[in-house]
């Protein structure tokens, strides 16, 4: 199950272009708080904390405890914005959830096991890579870990042959398959083409001219052919 983290966070008095760049500058990333039930508020949280945080966690699906002036705010990281030129983290946003309500998550499909089928050249693919599921906040899985051992070439394994952990349900119908076992991909090669003589290749020595069309003209200056001698 996901773990909940702790996170010391601070309510942003300073909007505008400017203060967000001195914020970056000085560490601390911009980041919006939202929800149902909460009132959207602009907050701040250091920068190498929650860097460390993200880099530490086996799944997207990362829950915190907010630590706001003394209150606690249990939230979903919904969003991070980084900045791929310069490296480092633009902006966080945060959902706020309630412990006895459930969420919707995408989490991560994990194949566990060497298949029978691979034996024989197959190959295992997943066909979906997530799996959206609905839980508690407490129950929610870093991943679906999925058995695959039992799989013969052209089998699949069916969101009903899950074993979803206690508390998780599958928003998927029974019938979806999840991963696959594929046949093995054979290579046709290409028969050969012979070659074409290329344009004014001369004839090999000793090979027949070929003949002339009937009717032809000899070439200017040839000799004529003579008759045959009468008997």
């Amino acid at each position: 199950m996901a773990k909940i983290l702790d996170l010391q966070a601070e309510v942003r008095t300073q909007s505008g272009t400017g203060a967000v760049k001195r914020m970056r500058k000085s560490g601390t990333i911009p980041a919006a708080l939202y929800g149902r039930k909460v009132k959207a508020s602009s907050i701040q949280v250091h920068g190498k904390t929650f860097s460390k945080l993200l880099e530490g966690s086996a799944s997207d699906n990362i829950l915190v405890s907010l630590k706001i002036g003394g209150d606690d705010q249990l939230a979903l990281v919904q969003e991070v914005q980084h900045d791929y030129l310069r490296g480092g983290i633009l902006h966080i946003d945060f959902h706020a959830v309630a412990a006895d309500e459930e969420i919707h998550a995408n989490v991560p499909v994990v194949t566990v096991g060497e298949a029978k089928g691979q034996k024989q050249g197959g190959m295992v693919e997943a066909i979906h890579h997530e799996i959206e599921v609905h839980c508690l906040p407490k129950d929610l899985p870093e991943s679906i870990q999925i058995d695959v051992t039992s799989l013969e070439v052209g089998q699949g394994i069916h969101v009903r042959e899950i074993n979803f952990p206690e508390g998780v349900f599958c928003r998927l119908g029974g019938d979806v398959v999840i991963v696959m076992c594929e046949e093995p991909k054979v290579e046709v090669e290409p028969e050969p083409t012979a070659a074409a003589p290329a344009a004014g290749a001369k004839p090999a020595a000793g090979a027949a001219a070929p003949a002339a069309a009937a009717g032809a003209k000899p070439a200017a200056g040839a000799a004529a052919a003579k008759p045959a001698a009468k008997k």
